[in-house]
């Protein structure tokens, strides 16, 4: 194979390593790009959710997000700095552990579960975009929702819900599909514009009635038994859902990375993400028990309390609130698809075949795709445990990360050969056995193994939220042991 096909095969201009004048990112791109990692109807539901599960523990929740974090913290540092070093996204630095070939095809894997994802996240915005279409009509005449065709179902869906998902899927994909310049804006803007939206929500609900939000705000901030060894397991399985949360970011965090002007910035822009789930946090708690005692429900029952968005605007009867609610809820749930799903996607599929996709080409992949699965979502796949098969290949993630965390620092010293890299060549530095690095392959294998255990094993499903964790350090280990020498 020639120097000029080797390259065909494996250059694209968005995989290439970013030009110094495009890395301007510094710690408040950051920060805006964890915002809105957690600015969406799942956080906001998760978040709250733990509250409830340990009886609104302010302690067991908070210090466990805070142990959370810091574990996020540390992790997408060690993956995020290779990326920053050499301007590359996370499917190229694969191809240095894995080979050229293995890193395509273990890298599709990623693509296969952000494009699920997004495909889910997508139908559960669009059901924000059917309230205010619906809202809309019956301001202006309400009889129009009785006419025929708004009761017609296909596939499980009205005419309203093929329109609301279809216009979801359009304007994400023409949006997401102009390049990394443009989506950092939509970043900047989506977490700017949702924590507003949040904390005027706050606001009016606060000011609804003073004293009783007042009280109740207090009531939650609870500190009683702060020490108590009793609480050292609930705090590390809250710790370990936190994780688990922010896990399918953390491997492809280098697609962002990459953009960091220096290891300072990205050291500073990381630690946002603390200060985030604080402020996401205590913005949520004060929100359901807020809305709890305005709503005067029965205190002393926690199954009560309202933990989805969705819930909670329905039972307000408020269409002020109800309408600023929803149009956040768009934004929230757009932003988290383009940083935790649509972008990781495009780049994987690009690295599938580099000298034939362009970034437009996978971006209209993974909408159709993505459609398809939003689509066949309520009335076919939630039926049959897809995402089990989901939660399996995610199962990969992990020793991915300890694969390629150990390679870079322990076996090759931090260093990379960026012309290699791109090259197809029998005698380049990561064309291996065949494009294939087989003993990094049987790591990543066995690494695998242990992981998805927790996930089909019912005897070890209590570490279902720390396999990410087991496989990573499994896969690093195995990985170290086979290419020490």
């Amino acid at each position: 194979m020639s120097p000029h096909e080797s390259k065909k095969n494996l250059i694209n201009w968005d995989l290439v390593s970013v030009n110094p004048s495009v890395k301007n990112w510094d710690w408040k791109d950051l920060f805006y790009f964890w915002g809105v990692n957690i600015q969406s109807v799942i956080g906001f539901s998760l978040i709250t959710s733990l509250y409830v599960v340990y009886n609104l523990n302010t302690f067991i929740v908070f210090f466990g997000t805070l142990l959370g974090s810091l574990l996020v913290y540390f992790f997408s540092y060690w993956i995020g700095l290779p990326s920053q070093k050499f301007g590359l996204p996370f499917i190229v630095l694969l191809r240095s552990s894995l080979g050229v070939k293995g890193a395509k095809y273990f890298g599709l894997i990623r693509a296969l579960v952000g494009i699920f994802m997004f495909g889910i996240q997508t139908y559960f915005l669009s059901k924000a975009f059917v309230y205010l279409i619906r809202i809309i009509i019956f301001s202006i005449e309400p009889s129009i929702l009785d006419y025929d065709i708004f009761l017609i179902f296909f596939l499980g869906l009205n005419i309203i819900d093929w329109i609301s998902i279809t216009l979801s899927i359009l304007i994400q994909v023409s949006l997401f599909s102009i390049g990394m310049v443009f989506n950092k804006k939509i970043i900047k803007f989506s977490a700017i514009a949702v924590y507003l939206g949040i904390f005027m929500f706050f606001l009016i609900l606060f000011l609804n009635d003073v004293k009783i939000t007042s009280n109740a705000f207090m009531e939650s901030l609870n500190y009683k038994n702060i020490i108590d060894q009793n609480n050292l397991l609930p705090l590390i399985t809250v710790a370990g859902t936190v994780f688990a949360y922010f896990s399918i970011v953390i491997l492809s965090f280098g697609d962002f990375s990459r953009y960091v002007k220096d290891k300072k910035e990205l050291k500073k822009g990381n630690l946002s993400l603390i200060v985030n789930l604080i402020i996401f946090s205590f913005l949520a708690l004060f929100i359901v028990t807020g809305v709890d005692a305005v709503l005067k429900q029965d205190p002393e029952n926690l199954s009560r309390i309202l933990t989805n968005p969705t819930d909670i605007i329905g039972k307000l009867n408020n269409l002020l609130i109800t309408n600023m609610v929803l149009i956040f809820i768009i934004i929230a749930s757009a932003s988290t698809n383009l940083v935790a799903n649509f972008i990781p996607s495009q780049y994987t599929l690009i690295n599938f075949i580099p000298s034939s996709i362009s970034l437009k080409g996978a971006s209209y992949t993974i909408g159709f795709i993505g459609f398809l699965f939003g689509i066949f979502w309520l009335i076919f796949l939630s039926q049959i445990g897809i995402l089990s098969i989901i939660d399996t290949l995610g199962a990969f993630f992990g020793p991915l990360f300890g694969l390629m965390i150990c390679d870079f620092y322990v076996i090759k010293k931090s260093n990379l050969n960026n012309k290699d890299i791109y090259s197809l060549e029998k005698n380049g530095s990561y064309y291996y056995s065949g494009g294939w690095h087989l003993k990094a392959v049987y790591s990543l294998v066995l690494g695998f193994i242990f992981s998805a255990s927790t996930i089909w094993n019912s005897n070890l499903m209590f570490l279902q939220s720390y396999s990410w964790i087991i496989g990573a350090f499994i896969t690093a280990l195995v990985y170290y042991l086979l290419a020490k020498d």
